[in-house]
């Protein structure tokens, strides 16, 4: 399936920092520590990673004829995908509650962590552009190395907490509620100029 003499060091680290850059984790963590507190103080990481995976994994090799199946396309999945991330986003600078708090992290872990959080509409439309220029091989193994990442943020969000305290949550949080917002527009602004067509 793979051609193991493909593997190039440099795509690889393309890629990585690519998927790396568009996932943003490192941005996402005081949205992930609120939904941390919302799913009674746990996520489960293990869980979250293996999900996003697997959809990022997915989508490198069956993304458009899976949309396709569906009678969807790469637009309309954006667009879903930012509606999602402006009303987390809302939720963080406004203070206001539009996803009920869910005492069980099963559900949570997967939605809205896993998507759109992590294998978003943003990750996964970059996942199969990427395979216009580079080998699904190294591919794979951005999204492997990313993975990694993902799991260390995750499991390491109570020590975040810690670190910013509860001002610094509250100051970093809606700071990047309004990022998260300015995102969801643009996705959405990009893709609903074609949406329906």
């Amino acid at each position: 399936m793979f051609d193991f003499g493909k593997i190039l060091g440099k795509e690889i680290l393309t890629i990585s920092f690519t998927l790396f850059a568009v996932i943003d984790m490192l941005g996402s963590i005081p949205i992930l520590i609120t939904l941390r507190e919302k799913m009674g103080g746990h996520i489960r990481s293990t869980q979250a990673t293996i999900a996003s995976g697997a959809l990022m994994i997915v989508f490198l090799f069956l993304g458009k004829e899976f949309l396709d199946v569906l009678g969807l396309d790469v637009k309309s999945f954006a667009v879903a995908g930012s509606i999602v991330i402006f009303i987390i986003g809302l939720e963080m600078v406004l203070g206001l509650e539009f996803f009920k708090s869910d005492s069980n992290p099963k559900s949570g872990s997967v939605v809205p962590i896993a998507f759109p959080l992590i294998a978003g509409s943003g990750t996964l439309t970059t996942i199969m552009s990427l395979k216009a220029n580079y080998y699904d091989i190294n591919i794979l193994i951005g999204i492997l190395i990313n993975l990694v990442v993902i799991y260390i943020v995750l499991k390491s969000l109570k020590w975040f907490g810690r670190v910013l305290g509860p001002s610094g949550l509250i100051v970093v949080r809606k700071f990047f509620g309004v990022i998260l917002l300015a995102i969801a527009v643009k996705i959405f602004g990009t893709n609903i100029q074609n949406f329906g067509k």
